[in-house]
């Protein structure tokens, strides 16, 4: 096991773009640069569906299939243009396995026994079925926090193989949730100790975000389980579940009371995992800046009452954080409301540069 070596191919004044596989839905974004301090302009955009049989436990099993559709979203499907092969693509924090821990400084042979020495006692899998990478952040003066994400060989190199079908040239692979912690630390706000939660499809992920990610985790509260909450609820089929789902939500209306029956088991086991994690990063922080404030992104953040919900609950601000803000649409047609949440991650990705990858 050792630290990917990756900038030796990689080149900062070489565009890339974004590619986020979900479940059943697949994102490109590519933006004209990543530069903090002014927003990059988006060239191309895009999205297309497929079957839930081609991902099975974050596993490419069709990937033919996926390939065919994607280079369909290429051929139809995009807003813009992607003009561009080399490709940033994310592994969903749920199908991986994250350890953040303090260290003395060491060099690089000593680093690399420390993180495998970690690997091996805390990720429940063999070290041999992993990639794994790490970044360092000096905390203090004789201090590194060092963050280690380890992700399934099988997993990774499915993407691989989808890369190959479509000729794309794979630079960085990131967890969907540092793609998303990227994308937040343009945010003005985004100095500030905060709790991430994306919202996707099957669950959700939770990281501690103070300049870098912390410590991340997932809770199985996705839109499909909310979409099945309230079908149940409301005796109603899964079509009229969604859209009561993204028109009503937790927010009010005739049926909001069975809606938060039904919906509140869920939404107490992710309070408490977000508030695990914060005590978790307080604990770390030895007495340093609280978590201020808790941030909502992803498709399952559009649910109307959402981040008021999680507000009166918590008794912390939670707002929804939505990428387009940092993006300059110039004369395309920019994404619509009910959309933006969804393309964190691939926005995420496009904004990344090689050595912010870990």
């Amino acid at each position: 096991m050792k630290k990917t070596a990756t900038n030796s191919y990689l080149f900062e004044d070489k565009p890339l773009f974004g590619l986020d596989i979900g479940r059943s839905t697949a994102r490109v974004v590519q933006l004209s640069g990543s530069s903090t301090k002014q927003k990059p302009k988006v060239i191309g955009y895009g999205e297309i569906g497929f079957d839930t049989s081609v991902v099975i436990d974050g596993i490419i099993e069709k990937p033919q299939e996926l390939a065919s559709a994607i280079q369909k979203l290429f051929k139809h499907s995009l807003v813009g243009d992607i003009t561009t092969r080399r490709v940033a693509l994310s592994v969903p924090i749920s199908h991986a396995f994250t350890r953040s821990i303090d260290l003395p400084k060491l060099n690089e042979k000593e680093l690399a026994a420390a993180i495998h020495s970690e690997v091996e006692e805390y990720i429940p899998a063999a070290s041999e079925s992993l990639y794994v990478d790490y970044s360092t952040v000096q905390t203090g003066k004789e201090t590194w926090a060092t963050f280690i994400v380890a992700m399934p060989r099988r997993i990774v190199d499915s993407y691989m193989t989808v890369c190959r079908l479509l000729w794309l040239e794979p630079v960085i692979i990131q967890t969907s949730s540092g793609a998303g912690a990227n994308l937040f630390g343009r945010d003005e706000n985004g100095d500030l100790p905060s709790v991430l939660v994306d919202f996707g499809s099957e669950s959700a992920d939770i990281t501690v975000f103070d300049k870098n990610p912390i410590v991340s985790g997932t809770v199985a509260f996705g839109g499909e389980e909310v979409t099945t909450l309230i079908s149940k609820a409301l005796e109603v089929n899964r079509r009229e579940a969604s859209i009561i789902k993204t028109k009503y939500g937790l927010s009010y209306s005739k049926k909001q009371k069975q809606i938060e029956a039904a919906l509140k088991p869920s939404l107490e086991i992710l309070i408490r995992e977000i508030q695990r994690s914060i005590r978790y990063y307080e604990e770390r922080s030895k007495g340093k800046r609280p978590i201020e404030q808790i941030a909502i992104m992803g498709g399952g953040a559009n649910m109307p009452g959402l981040a008021d919900y999680l507000t009166n609950t918590m008794r912390i601000p939670v707002r929804a954080f939505d990428p387009t803000h940092f993006m300059d649409f110039g004369h395309l047609q920019p994404l619509s409301v009910g959309e933006r949440m969804s393309y964190v991650t691939a926005a995420g990705l496009a904004t990344l540069n090689p050595e912010d990858a870990f």
